[in-house]
This record gives structure tokens, sequence and C-alpha cells, in this order.
């Protein structure tokens, strides 16, 4: 049957027009003009990786949800008439990343004009690229996964860290036998889509220390990613691979999470910006939980205003900062060098800012010791809740820190648990009490500078009990800590700690932008 016994040459050009117009209606998110190309009608249908929608108002409806869909190009579209009310037309698409795709449309004509029955998208996978750094990345891509909208993060290359669900990825928890476990996530976490959304495209998927039950950012199976401060010093953890990447100029944005210091640690020990926000508020789904009460999602960067976009990206604006206050208890668990460095910083930010700078106690040592404990209990009881069948039935498949780690979560009884959570109760409402609206409590991001690889066992437990005595009083409280590369000890990098009231989250990220600190690493 030729092109003319079928509806001729203007069937073809009618339906190359309707194409063109949903393009044009496309690139400019016209719901309307959208749903109008569409036809009405619960056997409509829309098709791509992510799954198939059935009916028009389920069309509709994903579409107002989505935010816009990713710019692209037609570089070419072929049309197959089938009768002078139907025809299939195939358009080749391309990305401003390169990726490839297809569009095919099933067009039949409606009463007014040309509508789509039948909509199927697909895009060529993303091309890998050989990872020659195990230690910080498990995959990349050029880019991994593309943007699917524009906006104030165009550009932006992300690092996620393995324990946040990419689509079409697994998440191997730094640990290769979980790994060759984990079976591909079916759609991303919702804080990396939000990324996505506005315009970042994901660069890799970054290491992190085993089940993220650890700060150190060293990793028995795949190494210890590369500190540019100083090769032999650690980057921290469990935040890691993002961590490094981020430092050595390999991603703009390193997506983690932060339990007891994940973000804070490495942001700290390698001259970044850092971010945990309020507890709660983003959604940890599609994130592997380590102590849910703890956890939140973080992110790093090398410079203050990206740290505050994603900020405006992802949380609600808040009240401006009024006044800063300076933990002295905080500042006395610091070493003295890393301790005088962060006070001169403390009052530079306060000259910067023009806010008034006070000296206060955050807590009483009695409390410090108690709070710290009840922390480290319950952290260990959940710990063992969401990971302990498995450790169990993996015998030998951790490294021997973590191992131990899981075997002292283990051993929490119920009751030591519900006392320490009667502990924690007491003192979130304490801390909430004691940093009012408008006010930015500075403490020491962690008590050291980064410690080198070689130190010994005890060596790196004591370096972990001293720092999470400092990290644990953002997760006992829930509210949010923002970290600054404040100052140079020894030509090393060590983070100013700024913790606001629940919510401050944007306020907090606003002050760093304005401060503006970026120092830059040797080479």
């Amino acid at each position: 049957m030729t092109i003319a016994d079928a509806g001729g040459p203007d069937v073809e050009a009618e339906v190359r027009a309707a194409v063109d117009r949903y393009e044009r209606a496309l690139a400019a998110d016209d719901l309307p003009e959208l749903d109008a190309l569409f036809a009405p009608g619960p056997t409509t249908l829309r098709a791509d990786a992510g799954g198939v929608l059935v009916s028009h108002e389920a069309i509709s409806e994903y579409r107002r949800d989505r935010g816009g869909a990713p710019a692209r190009t037609v570089t070419a579209v072929h049309v197959v008439v089938h009768g002078p009310d139907l025809a299939t037309a195939v358009a080749e698409t391309l990305r401003p990343d390169g990726t490839r795709g297809l569009q095919t449309q099933v067009w039949e004509r409606g009463a007014v004009h040309w509508q789509v029955r039948v909509a199927h998208v697909s895009s060529g996978p993303q091309p890998l690229e050989p990872i020659t750094d195990p230690a910080t990345w498990r995959v990349l891509g050029s880019p991994l996964v593309a943007p699917t909208g524009r906006g104030p993060l165009d550009g932006t290359a992300v690092a996620v860290k393995d324990l946040i669900a990419v689509a079409g990825q697994r998440v191997g928890s730094g640990n290769p036998v979980a790994l060759a476990q984990a079976r591909p996530e079916p759609a991303h976490a919702p804080t990396l889509a939000a990324l996505l959304a506005a315009g970042a495209h994901v660069r890799g998927i970054a290491a992190t220390d085993e089940l993220a039950y650890s700060i150190s950012g060293t990793n028995v199976h795949t190494g210890s990613p590369v500190n540019p401060w100083d090769p032999t010093r650690v980057v921290g953890g469990s935040t890691s691979g993002p961590a490094s990447a981020v430092a050595r100029g390999q991603a703009d944005l390193g997506l983690g999470t932060d339990t007891a210091g994940s973000i804070r640690v490495p942001a700290s020990w390698c001259g970044l910006h850092g971010l945990r926000p309020t507890h709660g508020a983003l959604s940890l789904d599609g994130v592997r939980p380590l102590a849910p009460s703890f956890d939140t999602v973080g992110w790093l960067s090398r410079d203050a205003d990206l740290l505050h976009r994603v900020a405006q990206v992802l949380l609600p604006a808040a009240a401006s900062i009024t006044e800063l206050v300076l933990a002295q208890d905080q500042l006395d668990l610091a070493e003295p060098a890393e301790a005088d460095a962060l006070l001169g910083a403390a009052r530079e930010l306060a000259a910067a800012s023009g806010l008034p700078l006070r000296s206060v106690r955050l807590t009483e040592p009695d409390e410090q010791q108690a709070w710290f404990t009840a922390f480290r209990t319950v952290q260990g009881a959940e710990a063992w809740a969401a990971h302990g069948a498995w450790v169990t039935a993996h015998p030998g498949v951790l490294g021997p820190g973590i191992a131990q780690r899981f075997a002292d979560a283990a051993a929490v009884i119920p009751g030591e648990e519900a006392a320490a959570r009667e502990v924690l109760d007491g003192a979130r409402a304490q801390l909430r009490a004691r940093i009012g609206p408008g006010v930015a409590v500075l403490a020491p991001a962690t008590s050291t500078t980064g410690p080198r690889l070689e130190a010994t066992t005890a060596e790196k437990a004591a370096l972990r009990a001293a720092t999470l005595r400092l990290t644990c009083l953002a997760g006992v409280g829930g509210v949010p800590s923002a970290v600054a590369p404040a100052a140079l000890v020894d030509g090393l990098p060590v983070g100013l700690a700024l913790l606001g009231a629940p919510g401050s989250d944007t306020a907090l990220t606003a002050l760093l932008a304005a401060w503006g600190r970026t120092p830059v690493p040797p080479g």
C-alpha cells in the first residue's frame, strides 16, 4: 500500500505538524496544550522504562507532578501512514548531555485535530566510564543519569553515595556481598529526583564505608579515597567517596547521608562545605537506613553558594540568623591548635556578617557524657535492627572495625535502649530550648584535622569518640548543622559547624554563602 493509498501525503504532513506542535508544548511545559494533544479516554497509553500510564487522566496527572521534561532536540521524524485517520510517528531525539532517545507515537485524527493515542519514550543507555579509582567510584557515566529538567542546578555534577537509590542501579552499601545480592532500584530516591529536576546530573555512584557505620572514610574492600590536602590522611566517612570526588573536582556536589557526622566529618577534613538538614525535613525513601532516629540526607560542595542553592531547591525558606553563639564547652573538646584556629574563624564570621557574638556553655560535662552514651546506645540498637539479620547470615563479610561495631550493637538489650531513649527525649528538649530562633551556635565540626591512614586501632577509637561527642549533638537535637572550611592547622583544613533551630537550614547556608570561604588544596 502506498502513502497515497493510505491517505496521501497530506496525512504525513499533518502528522509531522502535530509532532512539531507537541514538541513545542513539551519544551514550554504547556500542560493544557499537552492535554489537548493526547486522546481522551481510559485507553490512552504512555510508556517508558519506568512503566505504563493508562488513561488520559493518569498521563495528565504525571505531567503535572514531574515539573517539566528534560530539554531535547528532535533530529529526525519518521512517519508511517496507516490510513486517512491513523499514523505512527517515530522521533529521534538528542539531549544536551549527548543522550539519544526515541519517541514513538500513534496518532489518530480527532474531532478537531490529530491526537496521540499511544506513546512510548526511550533513551539510550548512558555511556559508562572505566573505573580507575575504585576507592572513590563504583560506577561512572558521561553522565550516569541525565537531568530531567532545567533550573538553578543546571550543569551540576553529582556524586551519589552508594547508599542512595539511583534508578536502574544497585545499592552496594560499601560491601561486595551486599552489592552482589542487590537488585536494580526501580526509582530514584526523592532527594536525588529533585536535584535532577532542578538541572543536576549524576556523575557516578561513589564509595561509602561499609553499611555507613563509620566516620573514618576507609573501606577494607576498596581502600581509602584520596584526601587532596594530604594523601596520607583519611577523607572521613561514611560519605567518603563523594567527599573525595568533590574535593578533587571530579564532581560539584556530593549527595550522601549523615547519622552521626558522615557529612560533617569529611567536610571538615577535606576543606568542604556540608549540610546535615533538620531531621525529618527530607524523605529517606530510597536510602538504606542505619539508625532512623538520626539518619538524614545531606550534601557537600566546594563552595558555599552551591551548598545554599541546593538547600533552596530542597528545603523551605527560613528567617535569617540574627545572633552567633560560640559554644565554649564544645570548643574545649577540640585539640588546642584546632580550638584556637576556630575561635579566630568564629570572630571573622561575626565581623563579616555584622552579627553579635557571645560565648555560652551549650552543655554541661555530665550532660555531654550522658547524651553521648545514650546516642551510641540507640544508634547501635537501631543499626542492629536494620542490619543484624543480614550480618548474622553473612559472617566474615565485614571488615574488623565494622564487625566489632555491629557486635557491640547486638549486645544492646531492650532495657538499655529504653533508658537511653528517655535520656535522649530530655536532651532533645533541652537542646532545642537552648538553640532559639535566629541563633547559630558555633562549634568545632571535628576535634582534629584528618588523622593519618596508618593510625592505630586505639588511636582511631579515641579520635572517633572525641569527634562523635561533637557531632552527636545535631542528631540528639534533630537540628540542622552546616559546616564551613574555616581554618588551616599545619596546612590541613578544619571545619566550623553552625547549629540552628529546627527548620533554620537555609538561614545557615545563606550565612555561609555570604561568608564565602573556599580554601584550595595544594597542587
